[in-house]
């Protein structure tokens, strides 16, 4: 693609060849012939310019340009620009209209004028003559004085009227005296038609005669005024060139004279140029050379006599078309009517020479590549398999979204089908883009992989929503969806790329507007500008009735955005044809053995979290001997010296040019050794090495350098993704280490700006189970099975935490260079200063070559911000960036957004606009890709530094604090309103306000975030507050605005009732564990408060007991209510959400809850111990506490002294006695449920601090309730029992003797000899039988006699205690309309799966409601939701009880095979590849939607779990499967998940 003028260097000398050819075409403006020839003979910049008149001349240039050349290169030299002395029409004079100009008004000799004429003296060359230049083409002195003194004089009188000169003969004499006019052909025309042909002429012949006379007029007038005798018809002699026979002219060849003479002078030589190139014709094309000097007259005789009048009208169409004049060639069609369409030769239809340059031109925007466009969006229609053969140029164009009209696309020899042979696309509906943009922007997969969305029906899928709908239904049913999806595609605020291209692609016709493809035209051109939308059509026939269409309903011609003449194999040529080629076309990974692997094209788009760094990473992309590799390199490497993010490039770069490396950090060695020994030594199968940071010194830049000199021992990748699930990004990573090969090959994953370490250490779980499980491998096996993943965490403190860090292996890097470093950036600012102009403002790199030096930074910032105007708009935005980059890593304000707010909404963009109203601040900018959201530019300040010493530089001399900057960020309306980018602005300042640090010297945070602590020293709790106050109002949704106010008012102020409100505002935004948490946080902290020993014996104020036990009951009903919530979490394995805990990342809630009540209740037994007659110093008053708390007395029965004190002290206890001797119930339940917690669960970091404090209320608990060891004895008390009780009591220890007294107890007995179980059954057999008072112990045992029946059928079938299955289904019936849908326990639901599950061809809606209540079941769910449960039993292929297998059998079934080969297969899923296996199960079918699985029966849709965590991809594709069901405690699993696509 051309640069534009724009472009060209600001020195003549620097300019190549190209430069110098751009410069006479777009600013001088001279034939391309005489362009070309200064590039024929190579005439560069510093040839060009000690160029004369002369040499142009010597290049065979007539004397008019090259006088026009001269003059304009004077020009350029001096500085100065052309400005004309002369009116501008005298510009646009043709060399024809100067030699009538000349001849008519300054009257000068004849020859002369010719002389002028011959050599191209146009009116653009005239006003560049000088004296000496007339003089050099022989006109003398007297003519030459005469025609300038005219030419000076054109300004002072009215435009002259130029008159078309007649030539009577081809040797006529000439003579200075004016000659008579020439005719145009209407004038022949009008003269020279018989009789006849007026009597017989149509409508439309007189309104050509008509305005054939209106075009006379102006010469008739002019001729009368200065005495011009009008020539008579018999006086018409033959032309100079050729006399025109005028007798009987058809009205095609007036009317194409007629367009051609409104054509501007430009766009005729437009004309001129197109006309020897057209091939649409049998004719061979006109040549250049019959062109030359041509006008409109001569030019439309040409046309006639060449291809004949009827063709001549389609060929000046078809070029008026190409050169843009559309309105003309309408109207030349309009006046001719469609006689003559119809009778052009069928040759003359045969497809346009340049469709395929029309197409080309439309994809790129008139470049050679791509990529011009960042999003493609396709509507498609019905196609063909013979059409889809020739679609391959789709997976070249990588659409954004496919919106498909074809329900039969996803079936073998569909487009999608094909599509999805060679790329990813995710199978959508419309209704999933619907909701917060993020989230389906995330859930999708939205610009990392295609969305393939289905607009009317999908046929592979039965269901009824699935169907296609004719016009009518789908109008009601479906339109408003995909009406809704075309509004999120074309949303200006979804930043999906600033410049997307919309291609309608129809391979079937549309025959009228009744279609919903055409409606969807309509809904785009609602949203986007039509110059966004292109149509490539299968057939002329397709297209004609599809522009009638948009012509007539839309009032529009699609003409010039529509390619229609082109076969589908012509189309897929074009496209496949084009750039970018910026990969190699094949990129290679290491592999075992030295070998190298092919990185296949779908294989990268699947794994979306990664990006994935090859070995032959930037090789052939780019000829690297042109200069558009040299530019290229020069833009890089000048953005990353700036302070832009490290790209391969650098490296690949400095790899060419081994004389300027690239420079390494001192502890680049450190860290290559470190990854080489793990590699190694280490044994284990993922290992985590830390590199931790200062921002902006250059860790990431280190540890991709690292990783780039490792590339051919690793399998090396950057994860992009930091937000997807840590099971995914496992899955991937193992995924890489497998890629095309039979062994694996170790990988090292670099995970950037990470600032929690704990997180990685989630992901080294995640990747070892991934790895061992589905990959079935382990280090013993192989010991290349490795994954190292480098952590660089960004730190303020490095070094220390470095220190502190003794997890594993770990560097640290800081702001500070070695001496040998230093010398290093010395030498590589020598190395910049050869290539790049001004390195010294490349202020990232100066800053370390200057050792992070304070003095230069602050330098800097003190002279930039000198007469800072904090008034003007540009300066807020600079004060925001620098406040928004200094507390938040990683952040930026939108380029939009900045537009938006520099009011430059109106402008049309140039890419670096905003910089250039930046000024004089934007050498501080740079801007960046946010990959984010589909990808956007962002504008931040270029270093940490720079933007910390801007905040202090503008509170030293301006007295700009950092609080006054964050009230002018909140206080602007334009960051708040709705958009997703400004959404994303919107969480970097909330982050700002709220994101807490790690301490220096430890794990614990800080209690607020830097800026907030920054205000509270510097200006104090006031303006904290106006600042959160004014942030909730901002912020009205977020929970975590009032929650931190809250926080810093009960913390720093002590401030508890306003503390409380905050809270209390936070929890009715949203009602979630972390607001009650608060809640009874406030509290406590206001118990402790109240309650210093010393105080309590000072004061002796029972009002104080009072208050202190209701803050205590509130507190306790805060935190069980926080409890309840996080019981209630669907998913507490996830990471929190947005509004859960931004203030610093942490993990589920957990039984925080259940240890904040604790807390609370041994602070209240500590309060109640210090009152004078519960002293725990006094046993006897020790044991009346026991007593009371046991429920044992009553406090009045307490022995006290009878004083006023003590009296108001029992009244109050009395008052609240009930919540009291509660207390110690509430304590024991708590315990048990810890102790089994605890016991279950795997510990992590906070579960062990949990267990301390848990332990430390556990011993208080002992000390205080269990002092004497006779109290159990003393409890016991024997009495004579009736017989029945007896046995039935005798019935229950056995149960218990034999743990089968629970639901999961008899679980465990399917691995245990058949004898128990039937001992069981019995027992439960006979308390069947027996009345209950204890109606939910007759629950409970009724439900495990149905257990102990399928147990004791699955181990011995033919005992006679097992009921069929008829009795066990009705007993279980009746058992659930007795619990209903809220059981606390899953038991009776689970039994529902075993026992109601239906068979192929059944439809039992009550199965997904049981499947619902399992996973709502309360109490012991808590624990199984955290951590896989176990499978006992599957669906297998009988009727019954026989349909139900156990895990036994199926293992019994594969022979004696070892018991660890056994478990690998079970854990990696290979078991089901077994035919004995196949055999006992049954396969079922169901399908997975919105990332959800499906078992399907008829219409009956049943929620099901994947079981192993590779079961589905991302992306939420609507996919057909199939699986063998599993039966778990929380719900059915699926295993072995087959896509049938």
């Amino acid at each position: 693609m051309r640069r534009s003028t724009m472009e060209l260097p600001p020195s003549i000398e620097k300019w190549t060849k190209e430069d110098v050819h751009l410069w006479l075409m777009t600013v001088v403006k001279v034939q391309e012939t005489y362009a070309d020839k200064f590039c024929e003979e190579e005439v560069s910049g510093d040839s060009l310019v000690v160029f004369e008149k002369k040499d142009i001349l010597d290049l065979g240039i007539k004397h008019g340009p090259a006088v026009k050349i001269t003059f304009y290169l004077e020009s350029l030299k001096e500085g100065s620009q052309h400005e004309s002395q002369f009116p501008p029409y005298v510009t646009n004079w043709t060399k024809e209209q100067v030699n009538q100009w000349i001849l008519q008004h300054v009257k000068v000799y004849s020859k002369y004028a010719e002389r002028l004429q011959e050599e191209d003296v146009s009116g653009d060359c005239l006003v560049c003559f000088k004296k000496q230049d007339f003089l050099d083409l022989g006109v003398k002195s007297g003519p030459v004085v005469k025609i300038l003194a005219e030419l000076c004089q054109l300004y002072k009188k009215p435009e002259p009227t130029l008159q078309p000169i007649l030539h009577t003969s081809t040797d006529q004499k000439e003579s200075p005296k004016p000659t008579q006019p020439e005719l145009g052909l209407a004038q022949a025309i009008a003269i020279k038609q018989p009789d006849s042909y007026y009597k017989t002429e149509s409508k439309t012949d007189k309104m050509v005669q008509k305005e054939s006379e209106k075009a006379q007029l102006p010469f008739q007038n002019v001729s009368e005024k200065e005495g011009i005798q009008q020539p008579k018809p018999q006086d018409l002699g033959a032309r100079k060139k050729g006399a025109i026979v005028t007798t009987d002219i058809p009205k095609i060849t007036v009317e194409i004279q007629k367009t051609l003479d409104n054509l501007l002078k430009d766009d005729l030589k437009k004309f001129h140029f197109y006309l020897p190139v057209y091939t649409k014709s049998k004719h061979k094309p006109i040549s250049q050379g019959r062109l030359e000097g041509k006008d409109t007259m001569d030019t439309t005789k040409l046309l006639t006599d060449h291809y004949g009048s009827k063709e001549a009208l389609q060929v000046t169409k078809d070029i008026l078309k190409e050169i843009n004049q559309r309105e003309l060639a309408r109207q030349l069609e309009k006046n001719m009517g469609p006689l003559e369409q119809k009778s052009l030769s069928k040759d003359v239809l045969k497809k346009e020479a340049n469709q395929g340059d029309k197409l080309k031109n439309l994809l790129t925007c008139g470049g050679n590549s791509l990529d011009h466009y960042d999003h493609f969006i396709v509507v498609v229609n019905k196609s063909s398999p013979e059409q889809v053969q020739y679609l391959q140029f789709l997976s070249k164009l990588k659409p954004f979204c496919v919106l498909d009209f074809d329900p039969n696309s996803v079936a073998p020899g569909g487009l999608c089908h094909s599509y999805r042979e060679s790329r990813v696309a995710n199978l959508h509906t419309p209704s999933q883009y619907q909701g917060q943009t993020e989230s389906v922007i995330k859930s999708l997969n939205l610009c990392k992989q295609t969305s393939w969305v289905f607009c009317n029906g999908r046929h592979d899928l039965d269901s009824d929503s699935n169907k296609e709908l004719d016009y009518r239904n789908w109008l009601r049913k479906s339109c408003k969806d995909v009406e809704q999806l075309v509004s999120f595609i074309c949303n200006p605020d979804i930043p999906l790329g600033e410049v997307s291209l919309i291609i309608f692609l129809l391979h079937s016709p549309v025959h009228t507007e009744k279609d919903p493809i055409f409606d969807i035209y309509k809904s785009f051109i609602k949203q986007t500008k039509e110059e966004s939308i292109i149509t490539i059509c299968e057939s002329q026939g397709i297209y004609e009735k599809w522009r009638e269409l948009v012509q007539e309903k839309c009032d529009s011609d699609i003409d010039p955005l529509s390619v229609y003449e082109l076969t589908l194999s012509e189309v897929n040529g074009t496209v496949m044809a084009l750039g970018p080629f910026n990969q190699s076309s094949e990129r290679l990974l290491p592999s075992s053995g030295s070998s190298f692997v092919v990185l296949k094209q779908k294989d990268e788009e699947l794994l979306t979290a990664l990006d994935i760094l090859c070995l032959n990473q930037c090789e052939n992309t780019i000829d690297e001997n042109s200069s558009e590799f040299h530019d290229h390199r020069i833009r890089v490497e000048e953005e990353f010296y700036k302070g832009g993010k490290v790209k391969w490039w650098n490296f690949y770069f400095c790899d060419k040019d081994k004389e300027k490396p690239f420079v390494k950090r001192d502890k680049y060695e450190n860290v290559k050794k470190m990854i080489k020994s793990q590699l190694k030594d280490s044994k284990n199968m993922c290992d985590l090495l830390n590199l931790f940071h200062d921002p902006g010194c250059g860790g990431t830049t280190l540890a991709m350098h690292v990783m780039w000199d490792l590339r051919q021992e690793f399998r090396c990748a950057v994860l992009e993704d930091n937000t997807l699930p840590k099971k995914e990004v496992a899955i991937q990573v193992s995924t890489l280490m497998k890629l095309e090969s039979e062994k694996p090959f170790p990988v090292l994953l670099l995970v950037d700006d990470s600032k929690e370490t704990e997180n990685p250490h989630e992901l080294v779980n995640c990747i070892h189970k991934a790895v061992e499980y589905g990959l079935n491998m382990n280090m013993n096996e192989s010991p290349n099975c490795k994954v190292i993943i480098l952590n660089c965490v960004r730190s303020h403190s490095p070094k220390e935490q470095y220190k502190q860090h003794n997890t594993g292996p770990s560097q640290y890097i800081t702001a500070s260079l070695t001496q040998e470093e230093q010398k290093e950036f010395e030498k590589k600012l020598k190395e910049l200063q050869e290539t790049h102009e001004k390195p010294e403002n490349f202020y990232s790199f100066m800053i370390m070559k200057s050792n992070f030096d304070e003095k230069y930074i602050k330098d800097l910032a003190r002279n930039t911000l000198e007469n800072f105007d904090y008034s003007s708009k540009k300066a807020r935005l600079f004060a925001f960036l620098a406040l928004l980059n200094t507390y938040v890593a990683e952040s930026e304000i939108s380029r939009s957004l900045c537009q938006d707010f520099l009011g430059m909404k109106m402008i049309q963009w140039r890419v670096d606009s905003v910089m250039g109203r930046m000024e004089p601040y934007s050498n501080f900018l740079i801007m960046d890709t946010v990959e984010d959201l589909g990808g956007y530019k962002g504008i931040r300040i270029l270093h940490h530094s720079i933007a910390s010493a801007c905040l202090e530089e503008l509170e030293r001399s301006c007295s700009l604090r950092v609080s006054d900057i964050t009230m002018e960020m909140l206080h602007c309306d334009l960051f708040f309103s709705v958009g997703v980018v400004k959404h994303r602005f919107m969480l970097s300042i909330k982050q700002m306000l709220i994101e807490r640090q790690r301490k220096k010297d430890g794990d614990e945070r800080e209690p607020f975030s830097p800026l907030i602590g920054k205000i509270h020293e510097d200006q104090g709790r006031k303006t904290v507050q106006e600042i959160f106050v004014k942030a909730s109002s901002r912020f009205v949704t977020s929970l975590s605005i009032p929650q931190a106010l809250a926080r810093y008012l009960y913390i720093m102020e002590k401030d508890f009732p306003e503390a409380l409100q905050w809270a209390e505002k936070a929890k009715n935004i949203k009602q979630n564990p972390y607001t009650f948490d608060t809640i009874g946080q406030i509290h406590k902290s206001n118990l402790r408060s109240n309650n210093p020993r010393e105080k309590q014996e000072t004061s002796r104020n029972p009002e104080d007991l009072n208050t202190n036990i209701q803050i205590a009951d509130n507190a306790i009903t805060a935190f069980k209510r926080a409890q309840e919530l996080a019981n209630e979490e669907d998913e507490p394995e996830t990471e929190a959400a947005d509004d859960k805990s931004e203030d610093y990342p942490r993990k589920s809630y957990n039984v925080s809850g259940y240890v904040g009540v604790l807390d609370i209740v041994f602070l209240v037994f500590e309060i109640l111990s210090r009152l004078p007659f519960f002293e725990e110093s006094d046993p006897m008053k020790k044991r009346y506490l026991q007593s009371f708390l046991k429920k044992s007395i009553p406090i009045t029965s307490v022995h006290k002294k009878d004083n006023e004190i003590n009296n108001r002290y029992v009244e109050i206890i009395k008052e609240h006695e009930q919540f009291l001797q509660s207390l110690k119930t509430e304590v024991k339940d708590i315990f048990e449920l810890l102790v089994f917690y605890f016991t279950n669960i795997k510990a992590n970091t906070s579960k062990l601090d949990f267990r301390a404090s848990v332990s430390n209320h556990f011993k208080d608990y002992v000390a205080l309730f269990c002092t004497t060891s006779e109290e159990m004895k003393n409890e016991r008390q024997c009495n004579p029992r009736l017989n029945l009780e007896i046995d039935i009591e005798e019935r229950r220890l056995v149960l218990v003797e034999n743990h089968a007294d629970t639901f999961a107890g008899i679980l465990q007995h399917l691995d245990i000899p058949a004898e128990e179980i039937e001992r069981i059954t019995e027992c439960y057999a006979f308390l069947q039988q027996q009345q209950c008072i204890n109606q939910k112990q007759k629950t409970k045992e009724t439900i495990n006699y149905i257990l102990s029946n399928i147990v004791l059928y699955l181990l011995k079938q033919k005992s006679k205690l097992v009921k069929s299955h008829r009795y066990l289904s009705d007993l279980l019936l009746k058992t659930l309309q007795e619990v209903g849908l809220q059981y606390p326990f899953p038991d009776p639901y689970y039994l529902a799966l075993l026992l109601l599950w239906p068979s192929p061809g059944q439809e039992n809606t009550a199965i997904e409601t049981y499947v619902r209540a399992i996973r709502k079941s309360k109490r012991l769910i808590l624990s199984f939701r955290i951590r896989n449960t176990i499978t006992h039993l599957y669906l297998g292929k009988g009727k019954g009880l026989k349909r139900l297998v156990s895990k036994r059998q199926l293992d019994d079934s594969c022979g004696k095979m070892r018991r660890d080969d056994l478990a690998q297969l079970w854990r990696n899923g290979d078991i089901f590849k077994n035919k004995a296996i196949i055999n006992w199960l049954c396969r079922v079918t169901g399908t997975i939607e919105q990332g959800e699985v499906f078992a399907k029966y008829g219409k009956v849709k049943i929620p099901v779990r994947p079981a192993f965590i590779a079961g589905i991809r991302s992306g939420a594709s609507t996919e057909k499967v199939s699986f063998y069901l599993g039966f778990a405690i929380n719900g059915p699993l699926a295993y072995d998940i087959q896509y049938e696509n």
